[in-house]
């Protein structure tokens, strides 16, 4: 179970992760060594699965960000694999979920520009053999960007 200063913890280290202990002792009042102590442990309990960068996508060129809904054809456990295998070696897709309702799939995009997008879907979703529907929409913009997850 979490108690409160390891919930503090959590988020300060969701809102930078590149804090040292000493800055995370520092804010939670904690000496530099209990600070380090507890998020090993919390760490090493799976509360913490990674550290990664948050990139600007246009200064990595990438400026058009779609959801897109995929409708399968078919639902076998074979055309869910090879789906599955398609989504996961395409860059392009940066994250992906199974859905209840109309759609199965939901997939977030991101492409260098609309002839990009236009590829992604015409070239590597809509010719996938279980693939039966595709319907895309594009963000005009985040006015919230991904939020860390409530501690």
């Amino acid at each position: 179970m979490l108690d409160a200063i390891d919930s503090r913890l959590l988020a300060e280290i969701q809102a930078n992760a590149m804090l040292t202990a000493q800055e995370l002792g520092e804010r939670l009042n904690l000496s530099p060594s209990q600070a380090a102590r507890r998020r090993q442990r919390l760490e090493a309990e799976g509360f913490v699965v990674g550290y990664a960068a948050k990139l600007s996508p246009a200064k990595v060129g990438l400026t058009v960000q779609a959801f897109v809904q995929v409708q399968m054809a078919t639902h076998s456990p074979d055309a869910a694999r090879s789906f599955g295998t398609l989504v996961a070696t395409c860059p392009e897709i940066v994250s992906a979920w199974t859905l209840t309702g109309e759609a199965d799939y939901l997939l977030r995009v991101w492409c260098a520009d609309l002839p990009d997008l236009n590829r992604v879907i015409h070239t590597l979703l809509l010719p996938h053999p279980a693939v039966a529907r595709v319907q895309s929409q594009i963000v005009m913009d985040q006015f919230k960007a991904d939020a860390p997850l409530p501690t």
